[in-house]
């Protein structure tokens, strides 16, 4: 099973709610916090990586707080996971060459490839805007699939 780990599942929730507010003005990571019943240390924690990563803007002083960098229809779930988690990938090594001593005579890698391929690709095409409202079951934006076109390996 892929998995995020949980600082990244808060993270798409925290953006998600950012997004979806209609609020002009900038939130506070205590009333993110509140608002999500994630804890303040948390989203303390992720605000400043999601700005650091050009997703959220941080404004300073009295009315300060955060908000969406760019539209929510130009960020992607892939986008969020990349400024949390690092490159996206199916194993390790198919992501950062080297990790494994098997890496050369893997016989899987080049299909570990394909399948982050997929997966990363299948993730760049869900968009924060798209979180907010029920999508259609295996669906992306622009009605297109997510099923992949993974041809079989020929061995």
């Amino acid at each position: 099973m892929f998995r995020l780990n949980k600082l990244t599942d808060y993270g798409i929730v925290l953006m998600a709610h950012v997004a979806r507010s209609t609020e002009a003005q900038p939130h506070t990571a205590r009333s993110l916090a509140r608002q999500t019943r994630i804890p303040l240390p948390t989203v303390g924690k992720l605000l400043r990586q999601l700005s650091e990563s050009g997703l959220l803007s941080s404004h300073r002083g009295v009315k300060g707080g955060y908000n969406l960098a760019r539209d929510a229809s130009a960020i992607s779930v892939a986008d969020i996971i990349l400024a949390l988690e690092g490159p996206i990938g199916f194993t390790e090594c198919s992501v950062i060459p080297g990790l494994c001593e098997m890496e050369r005579s893997c016989s899987i890698k080049i299909n570990s490839q394909i399948i982050g391929d997929a997966l990363r690709d299948a993730l760049e095409h869900v968009m924060l805007a798209d979180l907010n409202h029920q999508m259609p079951q295996h669906e992306r934006q622009g009605g297109q699939k997510i099923v992949s076109t993974i041809e079989p390996a020929r061995i």
